[in-house]
């Protein structure tokens, strides 16, 4: 995808802030310190347009990004992070339940996991819980540039497996150090979501 337009629309708490533009969107789920930010402002190019935070668990709002007016990047707060109290976890938790529950022009969720290690506990939660609301998914393997290219293969089949995908779901390896997975990452979003 050629990027014309990357902006920052609105941080949301409930569904009356979401933006009502009827494009489709993408939501971002994964841990907090995955790397979310790093993967819009590489697809998008733009190097501060996702505030990148220095600690972990920095995202606790519902963040819109318009892209070339047709789709819509939304990140959602990240989960795991162990600094937090409960009450909060619980609030990031029911922040994301909501959009992703009532949202209906979510046409794809990218659940971002670190390639390095197996999937967590939270992942397969997540993934449960995408696979139970019917919604399509893929999986973005964030920081390849920290393991060589020989272990992609094997790491990827572990993601594979703790995750329990099947065939049909991509797992794609992406670096934002090296720019590695861009294209692969905007043409599954293409694809899935039948954009020209």
């Amino acid at each position: 995808m050629i990027i014309k337009k990357a902006e920052f629309i609105i941080s949301a708490v409930e569904p009356s802030q979401y933006p009502e533009t009827g494009w489709p969107e993408v939501a971002l789920v994964g841990r907090s310190n995955v790397g979310k930010s790093s993967l819009i402002n590489t697809l998008t190019n733009r190097k501060s347009l996702a505030k990148v935070g220095a600690t972990p668990g920095k995202t606790r709002l519902i963040n819109f990004f318009n892209i070339n007016d047709k789709l819509m990047l939304v990140d959602l707060p990240g989960y795991g992070y162990a600094k937090v109290s409960k009450e909060e976890k619980k609030s990031w938790g029911a922040l994301a339940e909501t959009y992703l529950n009532t949202r209906d022009n979510l046409g794809l969720i990218l659940l971002l996991a670190d390639i390095r290690h197996e999937p967590t506990d939270d992942d397969v939660t997540m993934v449960n819980y995408i696979r139970a609301s019917g919604r399509k998914m893929a999986v973005v393997a964030t920081k390849a540039d920290k393991i060589g290219r020989g272990e992609y293969n094997k790491q990827i089949a572990l993601i594979r497996k703790v995750l329990s995908l099947t065939d049909d779901i991509p797992v794609i390896p992406f670096s934002s150090v090296k720019r590695t997975g861009i294209d692969e990452v905007w043409s599954t979003i293409e694809s899935i979501l039948n954009l020209e």
